[in-house]
């Protein structure tokens, strides 16, 4: 099996890996999800990770007692609050030198730096915010936030609103519709749909660009 197909196996069928990752190591869980969502917000190479799905099916499972969804949201802001600020830091301080180094820019996509940096440049810092609730693309928004320079206590505020909207949704909506016999019995295709509405916004963001031109 591939890497991509493991990868996509984990993303559609996280409820179930999730529930294993619980049974087999109980409170410390809360460190996997937490390393989890700090990484995808935290390092520019690793966009792929399964934010929005993880978050919701995280928010499932707490109503069956698994998992206390007040940590969970106290605990994953701020692991997207302190990612999002290394993120920026890092864009601050090497620049997208780092997207043209010969073996770390080979693991950065170009044409999502591009449209991240064309999202950032059309919408100014509610990009932070608009930008945690799209797959890919808000791994490198702090990035082209730090790498144009963009004041630090303009960003962390903006980081803070997106962290707590994006955490709070994604868990909320797992806690009160992920156990809804339809949902459950369907969890592959609600993540699917969960995937589908959160690029949306990318895509009118596109149309409205080329429309403009």
């Amino acid at each position: 099996m591939s890497l991509l197909t493991q990868l996509m196996d984990f993303i559609l069928h996280i409820d179930e890996h999730l529930v294993n990752i619980v049974k087999e190591y109980g409170t410390l869980t809360y460190a996997i999800l937490f390393g989890i969502v700090f990484v995808e917000t935290g390092l520019v190479i690793m966009p792929f990770l399964p934010g929005d799905s993880m978050l919701f099916a995280a928010g499932a499972l707490a109503p069956q007692g698994a998992l206390n969804i007040w940590f969970l949201f106290i605990l994953l802001t701020l692991a997207a609050i302190i990612g999002d600020t290394l993120n920026y830091h890092i864009g601050k301080w090497v620049g997208y030198g780092i997207v043209n180094h010969p073996k770390i820019g080979r693991l950065i996509k170009q044409d999502h730096m591009l449209k991240a940096e064309n999202f950032f440049n059309t919408y100014g810092g509610k990009t932070i915010v608009i930008a945690r609730f799209m797959p890919f693309i808000r791994t490198f928004i702090p990035f082209v936030a730090g790498a144009s320079s963009m004041k630090y206590s303009y960003f962390i505020l903006y980081n803070i609103i997106g962290a707590v909207a994006w955490v709070g949704i994604c868990l909320a909506g797992g806690y009160f519709f992920g156990n809804i016999p339809v949902v459950k019995n369907n969890f592959e295709i609600v993540l699917i749909l969960i995937i589908l509405v959160s690029v949306l916004p990318a895509v009118f963001s596109v149309i409205k660009n080329l429309r403009n031109k």
